[in-house]
């Protein structure tokens, strides 16, 4: 891919508008799961500005930095946002322009639906132009995406559009709208009829956000019911595999490996801290998005997918352990799985909410080894769909050994953009994206810590056939 022709000096981006200046605090966090405190550094770097509105109604800003490099990133935000972004963080956004990187990022188009994958690509796409217009053209462009946004930014590396020349995810959302509905809709289910088999539950084609809001309410408030009795518990552990959920929570130490009761607990724990009351109102706006409901589970053998979870034997353990049977319970979500998904809306999902298959440009996604809201199995997924696709020598994969999702250091992120750009300026990874290279260059770095570990992800735990 050529690069763009023309750089601006600093006195043509002071024409453009009156300078901002911005004190940067760049936050330090402590990286072990109790850390609660932050340290604060102070430095001031003059930067513009730069707002827009594109045809969509979508709206864009920029900040150009008085010392740019000449290097401008796009950010893509995570699902939720109404309001554009150009950084992950405010933190990671600072430093960044204190390197000399221009931020854009878009909105999206988010008036009908908050799951913007309609338009997203072609708005951050439009936002480079847009900047472009105004700054002149980069030497290069980066692509970042974080959350939903890693899929928006694993589909902008996919087309290479907008002159991307190479990108970094953050704890994206890689394997799509359809995988992400299905294992979570088996999780769904499994609460909903071993633990609610009285109570009517509305588990997908919701009419609006208020429903799922219901549906996760009713479902969280079973799971801590049922988590004060030995039966409830290893039901939970049923779900919590479907779920790809990990045994590791937010600031709790790593249970042991065949510590199954506090495996469970900290399984449950996720569920308790609100995590079905966040994706049951979430699937309302994806289904709207995509024309209807894109996830079933009529003809799934319950057996057949708990035997593909990395979890099987903790849930073993604890049916064992509560004297329940294991195989009836499964025997009997196999004999009342009913419900079916909308092909036009699976169809949709394939054509705007998927990504992997195919890389134009380098793609690098790190994602945290114990992350609930999108499960770190979701890049092995992704990473064979790239393989699949012949494009495997353009991604690299890297983890962090921490809780919660897209809970990285500024270092952290700093670094991995660092090893994009050498892979752009080498024309090979070579060791820069491994974890020692990861954590030495965050390390060096002298801000917040890095937690890069070798990791292996497992396969994800889903129903649907691999596409």
């Amino acid at each position: 891919m050529p690069l763009l022709r023309h750089r601006p000096g600093t006195s043509s981006l002071v024409a453009l508008a009156a300078a901002v200046t911005l004190s940067l605090t760049i936050g330090t966090i402590v990286t072990t799961a109790t850390a609660a405190t932050e340290t604060a550094v102070t430095e001031t770097v003059t930067a513009e500005r730069l707002t827009g509105t594109l045809t969509d109604g979508a709206t864009w800003i920029a900040d150009v930095p008085e010392n740019w490099n000449g290097t401008l990133i796009v950010f893509s935000h995570g699902f939720g946002g109404r309001v554009a972004e150009n950084a992950p963080r405010e933190a990671v956004r600072l430093r960044l322009l204190e390197e000399g990187y221009a931020l854009a990022g878009s909105s999206y188009d988010v008036s009908e639906t908050l799951w913007g994958l309609e338009s997203a690509e072609r708005d951050q796409v439009a936002t480079v132009a847009a900047v472009t217009e105004k700054i002149g053209e980069p030497t290069r462009t980066l692509a970042i995406g974080q959350s939903m946004g890693g899929l928006v930014n694993a589909r902008l590396a996919r087309s290479g559009a907008g002159g991307i020349d190479g990108a970094l995810g953050l704890c994206g959302l890689v394997a799509g709208a359809n995988d992400l509905h299905d294992y979570q809709l088996h999780a769904e289910y499994t609460i909903a009829r071993l633990l609610l088999p009285d109570t009517p539950v509305k588990l997908a084609n919701f009419a609006s956000e208020a429903e799922g809001t219901t549906t996760g309410r009713q479902l969280t408030d079973a799971v801590v019911a049922a988590q004060k009795t030995p039966e409830g518990r290893a039901r939970i552990a049923l779900a919590a595999a479907y779920l790809n959920l990990p045994t590791w929570a937010q600031g709790k130490d790593r249970p042991a490996a065949d510590d199954w009761e506090e495996q469970q607990a900290q399984q449950a724990s996720w569920l308790v801290q609100g995590i079905l009351t966040r994706v049951e109102p979430a699937r309302y706006h994806v289904e709207k998005a995509l024309g209807g409901n894109n996830s079933g589970n009529k003809g799934v053998d319950y057996a057949r997918l708990l035997s593909t979870s990395q979890h099987a034997p903790l849930v073993k353990a604890l049916y064992e352990k509560a004297g329940l049977n294991l195989r009836a319970d499964l025997r009997n979500l196999t004999a009342n799985a009913k419900i079916k998904a909308d092909p036009s809306a699976v169809a949709a999902g394939e054509r705007t909410s998927s990504a992997g298959q195919g890389l134009a440009v380098p793609l690098l996604n790190i994602h945290t080894t114990a992350d609930d809201l999108v499960p770190v199995e979701q890049e092995d997924r992704f990473a064979a769909r790239v393989r699949a696709s012949g494009d495997g020598s353009l991604l690299r994969q890297a983890y962090v050994e921490r809780q919660g999702h897209c809970f990285f250091t500024v270092a952290e992120t700093v670094a991995a953009l660092h090893a994009v750009e050498r892979r752009i300026d080498t024309g090979r990874w070579g060791a820069a994206a491994t974890p020692g290279a990861l954590q030495t260059a965050a390390t060096a770095l002298g801000l917040d810590g890095a937690a890069y570990v070798p990791y292996r992800p497992a396969k994800l735990t889903t129903g649907r056939r691999f596409q």
